[in-house]
C-alpha cells in the first residue's frame, strides 16, 4: 500500500519535470503528505497538463457518505478497472501524483517500523492516480478537513493506484505504489493501456526512520532521516 509520502520539490520543479506550461499552485516542501490531505495531481486539461490539489482518499460520486474516502486511500491495479468504486475514474480520470520519496511500515511482531524509500537519484517520479468528483450532499456527516464544505460544493479526490512489491520493498511490505517511468506519463493520461508493474528495485533504496512520522503533524526533514545503526532490507528477518 501507500499511506505517506514526500513532495520536497518546488512549484517550478514540479512544472518542469511533468511539461506544463500553465501557472500551478505554490507548493511547500512537504515530508510526511497524509490521507485526508490536499495532494498535488497532474492531470490533463484541454491540449496540455494541469497542477491540481486533492484530497488523498476517493470518494465516488455515487458515495453517500464521505467516510467512504478513508478507505479509499490506495486502488490495486490488478482490479481497478472493475471495481464499481475505482472503474468510472479509471475509464476517463487518471492523475499523476507528484512524489520524490515514501514510508511504508514493516511489522515486526507487534511492533510496526517505519522505512523510506526513494530512487538512488533522490528524484522526482509520479505515482499512478485516479481522481473523482463528489458533490456534497444537503444530508451528508461532514467532520475533519471537510468541515467547512456546504451542501453543493464539488469536492475533487484522489487515490493512489499499488502493485505487487519488488525486490526492495519485499521485506518491508508485500505491496508498492505504481511508480510510472516518464514515457508512460502521456498515454496513462490519455486512458491508454499501460503497465501497472513494480518500479526496477535497481533504481530504489530504502532506510528505516524514525517513529516521528507515524504522526501525520510531523511534517519536517527529520521524518525522513536515516534511522542510524538500522539495518538494510535484505538484512531483516520476520519474527
Amino acid at each position: 500500500m501507500c499511506g505517506r509520502f514526500t513532495l520536497r520539490a518546488s512549484s517550478e520543479e514540479v512544472a518542469a519535470f511533468f511539461a506544463m506550461n500553465g501557472p500551478v499552485p505554490e507548493l511547500r516542501p512537504r515530508y510526511n503528505v497524509a490521507p485526508s490531505q490536499p495532494v498535488a495531481a497532474v492531470r490533463a486539461a484541454g491540449t496540455g497538463r494541469e497542477l491540481a490539489m486533492l484530497r488523498w482518499g476517493l470518494m465516488p460520486g455515487w458515495a453517500k457518505d464521505p467516510a467512504i474516502g478513508s478507505r479509499l486511500i490506495n486502488a490495486r491495479a490488478e482490479t481497478a478497472r472493475e471495481k464499481p468504486a475505482f472503474r468510472a475514474a479509471f475509464a476517463a480520470r487518471r492523475c499523476l501524483i507528484p512524489a520524490d520519496g515514501f514510508y511504508e511500515w514493516q511489522r515486526r511482531g507487534e511492533q510496526r517500523h517505519p522505512w523510506f524509500i526513494g530512487t538512488k537519484t533522490d528524484g522526482l517520479f509520479a505515482f499512478a492516480g485516479l481522481w473523482e468528483r463528489w458533490r456534497v450532499r444537503a444530508d451528508a456527516r461532514l467532520g475533519g478537513t471537510l468541515a467547512g464544505a456546504r451542501p453543493g460544493d464539488t469536492i475533487e479526490t484522489c487515490t493512489i493506484l499499488t502493485t505487487a512489491a519488488n525486490a526492495v520493498l519485499a521485506p518491508i511490505h508485500e505491496r508498492m505504489p505504481v511508480m510510472l517511468p516518464r514515457a508512460a506519463f502521456g498515454p496513462w493520461l490519455a486512458g491508454e493501456a499501460v503497465s501497472l508493474i513494480p518500479y526496477p528495485s535497481e533504481a530504489l533504496s530504502a532506510h528505516r526512520v524514525s517513529a516521528l512520522v507515524n504522526r501525520p503533524g510531523n511534517d519536517g526533514p527529520r521524518c525522513a532521516e536515516p534511522l542510524a545503526d538500522a539495518p538494510v532490507p535484505g538484512q531483516l528477518r520476520l519474527t
